[in-house]
């Protein structure tokens, strides 16, 4: 006989829903929740850090927007097989709440949620809400929101949670700084959950052609495409610059606090994780999205002048490289920066959000 409630939380295949859905497991779980992860098999991929207690399920699902006559054919018959998959085990063990991150992976589970009348959130990291989190604004509890204000539809039940973040990144929560110096200095490029390649192509090169007087301290530490490490490594290792570069950093934690720089996209997880140790940094919103969130991510970092934003199209070695100078160059205002970045988060984001998990299904697990 089950005797702990249960929750589903269903995230699609990028760091930026997974990695909210694993701090609000980590709360859950604390709290004497069983928690089970609905995603699909390329979501399935970044549950390496997930706790073991946390059942993974993965449900056949498809995005609508891919080009291609077969793909939009068949992607209606895989998500209503995921559907009926989910609607299957439902009936089977009733969950007590289903919180949806966004992702066409969430799709099944929001979907037979509604089917049978089950209290449902979802999160919404971004500014924007994403097409699926559109599609279900309006039936669900709540609108949990990641950044404020976003742009919703009317007659919305909303609240500004915050963007949960695992325990890993809150255990340096405010870490001391150390500012930039004549001494080992890191830089911690982040290109988002699967790297970037505008990053790999000009960050490189901003970084090497530093001044002589900062470059001779420099470690970089880079995440970068599988296809793109390589060439990566072997640049910085040709202009003498001590490198590690990879797909992906288990310990983000230990990388971010130990930094003196950080360079990034900011989607809304890299940004929450920025604000929550407190760093300086240069971020490149993302061109290619089409609701231009991480424009609007990046906005609080900015107007506290806690981050250098350059807007994707405007990105150049040369640019980046006099933006890095300035930072690097002047330890009072990375200084100022990693403290103003720390005031942009809310730190309880993950039980803020628990919290309204046990008040929308009807259970005080505290």
């Amino acid at each position: 006989m089950e005797t702990k409630p249960l929750a589903i939380l269903a995230a699609g295949g990028t760091g930026g829903h997974m990695f909210p859905a694993q701090a609000l497991a980590e709360e859950l779980l604390v709290r004497g929740w069983e928690v089970k992860l609905s995603t699909d098999s390329r979501g399935a991929r970044f549950t390496q850090n997930f706790p073991k207690a946390v059942k993974i399920e993965t449900v056949s699902s498809a995005t609508l927007a891919k080009h291609g006559l077969i793909s939009k054919i068949k992607a209606p018959f895989l998500i209503l097989g995921g559907i009926l998959a989910t609607l299957k085990t439902f009936l089977k063990r009733r969950p007590h709440i289903i919180v949806g991150f966004g992702g066409y992976p969430t799709i099944p589970a929001l979907s037979a949620s509604i089917l049978v009348s089950l209290p449902r959130i979802i999160h919404e990291q971004n500014g924007i809400l994403g097409r699926v989190n559109q599609l279900f604004a309006k039936k669900v509890h709540l609108v949990a929101c990641g950044t404020w204000p976003t742009i919703l539809p009317e007659n919305i039940t909303s609240e500004h949670i915050g963007n949960p973040v695992r325990k890993e990144i809150l255990s340096r929560s405010g870490a001391p700084y150390i500012p930039p110096g004549n001494h080992p200095m890191s830089i911690f490029i982040m290109g988002g959950s699967q790297g970037a390649t505008i990053l790999s192509n000009i960050v490189p090169e901003a970084i090497c052609t530093l001044p002589n007087e900062l470059l001779q301290y420099i470690r970089v530490f880079q995440q970068a495409r599988e296809e793109d490490c390589q060439r990566v490594r072997s640049y910085y290792s040709s202009q003498g610059v001590a490198c590690e570069v990879l797909p992906f950093f288990d310990n983000v934690a230990s990388r971010l606090s130990e930094a003196q720089l950080i360079i990034s996209r900011s989607g809304a997880s890299s940004v929450a994780d920025i604000g929550v140790v407190g760093r300086p940094s240069i971020l490149i919103p993302l061109g290619s999205a089409i609701r231009d969130e991480q424009t609007l991510n990046a906005d609080p970092l900015k107007k506290l002048r806690a981050a250098t934003v350059i807007a994707e199209q405007n990105l150049t070695p040369k640019r980046l490289n006099k933006a890095i100078t300035k930072i690097l160059s002047s330890p009072e205002i990375a200084s100022k920066m990693a403290i103003h970045a720390h005031k942009t988060v809310l730190l309880d984001a993950a039980k803020t959000l628990a919290d309204r998990v046990e008040e929308i299904s009807g259970l005080n697990m505290r």
